[in-house]
C-alpha cells in the first residue's frame, strides 16, 4: 500500500523535478571540482584519474538516485505481500485471518478477561504499531529521495560519505518494510499454538528499525561532520583562486 504513492503522476513530478534539481547541482559539482583541481595543479597534487572516476561515480548516482529506491521498495513491498499471503493461505485455508484465528484462541484458552483484555491490546499494539510504520515508508522514502538530490553537488567532488549513507538509509526502508511485516505475520501464526512465544515476535516485529539503525541500516538523517568541513574547505579553496585570478 505504502509503495503506491509511486504511482500517482504528481508524485512522479515531484519526483522528476529532484531528479532534474539533481542534475543540477551533478554540473555545479563538476565545475567545482575542475576549479579545485586546478587549484591543486599548481601546487603538484592534482590527479586527473581521480578527478574522471568522481565524475563518472556523480553521472552514475544522479541517474540512479531517483530511479533504483522507487524499484528496490516496490520489490521489497511485492515480496513481502506475496510471502505474507502464502503463508496466510497456508495457515487459515478457511478464510479467516490470522487476527481473528488469534482472537479465537485468546477465547478457547479462558485466560480470564483481564488477561484476555491485556493480550489483545498486547496484539493489537503490535498490529497498528507495524501498520503504521509500513503505511509512512512511502512518505520516507519520498522524502530520501529529495535529501538524495542534494548530495549530487558533492559526490563528483569526491565526497562521498554523506552519499554513503544515504544509500544505507534506502536500504534500511525497503529492508524494514519486508522483515518487519514478515515478523508480524510469524507472530500471528505462532500465537495460534505458542502463544506467549507469538506474543514476543509480534512485539519483535516493532523493534527492528531500531536493531537495523544499531548496525548502520537506519532511516532517521544524522548530520555529517565531513560534509561540511569538506564544504568549508572548497569555499575557501574557491576563494583563494579568486583572488589569484583577480591579481
Amino acid at each position: 500500500m505504502s509503495a503506491g504513492i509511486f504511482e500517482y503522476p504528481w508524485v512522479k513530478q515531484i519526483v522528476q523535478l529532484f531528479s532534474n534539481l539533481g542534475w543540477a547541482l551533478y554540473v555545479v559539482g563538476i565545475v567545482v571540482a575542475l576549479f579545485e583541481f586546478a587549484i591543486e595543479s599548481q601546487s603538484g597534487r592534482g590527479d586527473p584519474k581521480t578527478l574522471a572516476l568522481n565524475i563518472i561515480k556523480g553521472f552514475f548516482a544522479v541517474n540512479l538516485f531517483s530511479v533504483v529506491p522507487v524499484k528496490l521498495f516496490e520489490f521489497a513491498v511485492s515480496i513481502q505481500f506475496g510471502l505474507s499471503n502464502n503463508m496466510t493461505g497456508l495457515v487459515s485455508p478457511g478464510g479467516r485471518s490470522l487476527a481473528e484465528d488469534c482472537l479465537i484462541v485468546i477465547g478457547q484458552m479462558l485466560f480470564g478477561p483481564l488477561l484476555s483484555t491485556v493480550i489483545s491490546i498486547m496484539i493489537g499494539y503490535a498490529v497498528i504499531k507495524v501498520f503504521l510504520s509500513s503505511l509512512k515508508r512511502g512518505g520516507i522514502l519520498l522524502i530520501q529521495i529529495a535529501v538524495g538530490s542534494l548530495y549530487m553537488f558533492s559526490v563528483p567532488r569526491g565526497f562521498t560519505d554523506g552519499f554513503v549513507m544515504w544509500i544505507k538509509q534506502v536500504i534500511s526502508t525497503s529492508f524494514t518494510a519486508f522483515l518487519q511485516s514478515a515478523m508480524l505475520v510469524c507472530g500471528l501464526i505462532v500465537f495460534k499454538s505458542q502463544w506467549l512465544l507469538g506474543l514476543g515476535i509480534m512485539l519483535a516485529a516493532g523493534e527492528i528499525p531500531r536493531i537495523a539503525g544499531m548496525f548502520g541500516l537506519e532511516t532517521a538523517a544524522r548530520p555529517n561532520i565531513n560534509s561540511v568541513v569538506n564544504t568549508a574547505q572548497s569555499a575557501v579553496h574557491l576563494a583563494q583562486m579568486v583572488k589569484t585570478v583577480a591579481k
